[in-house]
This record gives structure tokens, C-alpha cells and sequence, in this order.
């Protein structure tokens, strides 16, 4: 491969940077609920994320993929705070 080609199906910059938020939000979300105490509510959950995720995979629309990723850290921060309150 000659210098400064890219190969055919890279991602671009963009498309990179857009996937690192994913797999960061992804994270964070099976790291949260893992402090959820009920084992079926963990499992159920876990399942609930997974899927989430997988359905959305192929997914290339940019305005679609920003606004899955805004709605996904409000389910986070809504997740976050439930499990605060339930501690307190």
C-alpha cells in the first residue's frame, strides 16, 4: 500500500471519534449497572443495553448517531441518580 492511502471500509476521523463516545457510553452504562443490587434487575438490564446497542450498530446517519448518544447518557445519568436515591 503506497503512503497516505487509505484502505477501502477505514473510518474517517469523524467516524472513529463517534465511535470511541459509543463504546465509552457502552461502558459506562454496564459499569452503573453493576451496582445495581437485584441480580434479575442486573440481568434484565444488562440484556436491555446489549440489545440496545446491537440494534443500533449499523447505524450511519451522523444527526442519528448524536442523538442516540444524548439520549443514552440522559438513560445513564437517570440510571445513576435511581441508584443513588435507592442507597440513600
Amino acid at each position: 500500500m503506497a503512503a497516505g492511502r487509505v484502505p477501502p471500509g477505514a473510518l474517517t476521523l469523524k467516524q472513529f471519534l463517534r465511535r470511541q463516545q459509543v463504546l465509552q457510553l457502552y461502558r459506562k452504562i454496564l459499569r452503573a449497572i453493576r451496582e445495581v443490587p437485584a441480580e434479575q434487575d442486573r440481568r434484565y438490564l444488562k440484556d436491555w443495553a446489549r440489545e440496545e446497542f446491537r440494534r443500533n450498530k449499523d447505524a450511519t446517519e451522523e444527526d442519528a448517531i448524536r442523538i442516540m448518544i444524548t439520549q443514552g447518557n440522559m438513560q445513564l445519568k437517570e440510571l445513576q441518580r435511581t441508584l443513588k436515591l435507592a442507597k440513600s
